[in-house]
């Protein structure tokens, strides 16, 4: 199959004299994961409603992989799963009873039920609560047999309505452990979120909206470094903690490089004047100094600066 697409193409959405989504235009193509950032109220759930057809939009069309949502819509959704919102799951049922009737619904066939239902229990990590009632379930536990529900049908295209929020610490973190883990699979995954730390933990790239219109969309690196100025911030992970005195000596003394500081003993903060070219040169030196990276990314702080400049100019 070709690569997983969305596309929304002067997208609008109209009650009475309130705009709700604004003329959005958005392509999207290829296996990633991008996330769809702004405030509460910005529009966010009204688009994804309208790419899944739950509501009809003003005027504008919508695709998923070629296939346009309101005149196919069997065929645009058929390799889509869907989160949106928070879905309730009778508290009297099991999981594996639920999704046995969310498996029947999206045309799983009865013989490959079984086998399916249990793979999706397994990847968001609740196999041994799959026979169990859901109604002594936490949120958390239930919002990870909601994403499971939407893997049934085994989907290219997964949209994801703020999935973690209302969660605690733990709950939140749970969730973005198993988005991560389904990035692997070739699958585009567009998640909405207000959370600035989850976008950047978990997101290639940011599609950033507010009053129903769409403000920048593009790869995290780009939009900070766009949209920050001549000093931009990267965090880096380790995997062995670096001795305080190799920030000074080593990690500040790279080309670039502004400052630099330990988070905590596996983590730095780097600032550094330049673009995505300084990026890659730093990343670069730090391997040539054998400094132990295995992670590395746009600061959640930068795309906090970017996030909140760009939506106090739309105020």
């Amino acid at each position: 199959m070709a690569n997983p697409s969305i596309e929304i193409v002067n997208l609008s959405k109209v009650y009475g004299s309130f705009t709700a989504v604004s003329n959005l235009n958005l392509k999207i193509e290829g296996a990633k994961c991008v996330g769809f950032l702004g405030p509460n109220g910005a529009g966010k759930t009204t688009s994804l409603k309208m790419l899944t057809d739950l509501i009809r939009p003003s005027s504008g069309q919508a695709s998923i992989n070629g296939k346009n949502v309101h005149t196919d819509k069997r065929g645009a959704l058929e390799s889509v799963g869907t989160l949106i919102e928070t879905p309730e799951i009778y508290p009297s049922l099991t999981p594996r009873e639920a999704l046995t009737m969310v498996a029947e619904i999206r045309g799983v066939p009865p013989s490959e039920r079984k086998k399916k239902i249990e793979d999706v229990v397994e990847q968001v990590k609740m196999s041994e609560w799959l026979d169990k009632r859901t109604g002594k379930f936490s949120k958390g536990m239930k919002q990870r047999i909601d994403i499971a529900s939407a893997l049934l049908n085994d989907p290219t295209v997964l949209l994801l309505d703020e999935p973690s929020s209302g969660l605690d610490p733990r709950g939140m973190s749970e969730v973005r452990s198993i988005v991560k883990s389904l990035k692997s699979q070739q699958r585009l995954i567009f998640m909405s979120s207000h959370i600035l730390s989850e976008v950047a933990d978990v997101c290639d790239e940011v599609a950033m909206i507010d009053h129903g219109k769409l403000l920048v969309y593009d790869t995290l690196s780009n939009v900070t470094s766009k949209f920050s100025g001549d000093t931009n911030t990267v965090e880096v992970g380790l995997l062995k903690p670096l001795d305080p005195s190799l920030v000074a000596s080593t990690v500040q003394t790279i080309s670039g490089v502004v400052a630099a500081e330990r988070m905590d003993d596996r983590n730095l903060r780097i600032k550094y004047k330049g673009g995505l070219d300084t990026q890659a040169s730093i990343l670069s030196d730090l391997l040539k100094r054998n400094v132990s990276v295995v992670s590395y990314r746009p600061a959640a702080s930068a795309l906090e600066d970017v996030y909140l400049n760009l939506i106090k100019e739309t105020l």
